[in-house]
């Protein structure tokens, strides 16, 4: 990822010192780092609160009651982990933070989920049909509250920053519906 960035700086100041303006190259990455700073510092409250809540809910014991409630719905998509492993809580922390639209927070998790299920792997290195669908769940990303873009929005200033709400929840739906029907499908496929 430095070398594409490196790569994009030589680009900029090449093209700029074609056009001979060298010096708005300059200017706009500095620009665009204070930008940037800006923007990430915004976004800091909005991480911390739902990071925050999310790491009550599981010291409350609210994410186990979660595995349990939300089994009789991953029962079907992932019949093979079984009941109580730790594989369900944090695959179902993960999709709570992607629904809440906190893609940074749910990363952590999805992480864990991965790790877990791969001790269920009985060919390690080899993706297991329930580690290929937790990521299509995972990419598609169901959104309910498009947290983080909301935070954009309102930091540019939008007049009306959740005015994407319905549209982000019927396209991660679509995407959800579709990466289920294709994991699913193609396990059949290739047994």
């Amino acid at each position: 990822m430095n070398l594409v960035f490196v790569l994009l700086l030589v680009g900029a100041a090449i093209v700029g010192a074609v056009r001979g303006d060298v010096k708005a190259v300059g200017q706009g990455a500095f620009e665009g780092a204070s930008q940037g700073v800006t923007l990430a510092i915004g976004l800091i409250g909005v991480m911390a609160l739902w990071l925050g809540l999310m790491r009550v809910a599981e010291k409350a014991g609210l994410v186990e009651k979660l595995a349990r409630a939300a089994r009789p719905v991953f029962r079907p998509l992932f019949p093979t982990i079984p009941d109580g492993h730790p594989a369900i809580s944090a695959m179902l922390l993960n999709i709570a933070a992607n629904m809440m639209g906190l893609g940074n927070a749910a990363t952590p998790f999805g992480i864990k989920a991965m790790e877990e299920l791969e001790k269920l792997n009985p060919t390690p290195g080899t993706a297991t049909n329930a580690q290929v669908l937790f990521l299509a769940i995972n990419t598609a990303s169901l959104q309910l509250v498009p947290t983080t873009v909301i935070a954009l929005r309102a930091s540019a200033r939008s007049n009306d920053p959740a005015e994407v709400l319905l549209p982000t929840l019927l396209a991660t739906v679509c995407a959800l519906t579709v990466a289920i029907l294709a994991a699913k499908l193609l396990e059949r496929v290739w047994k």
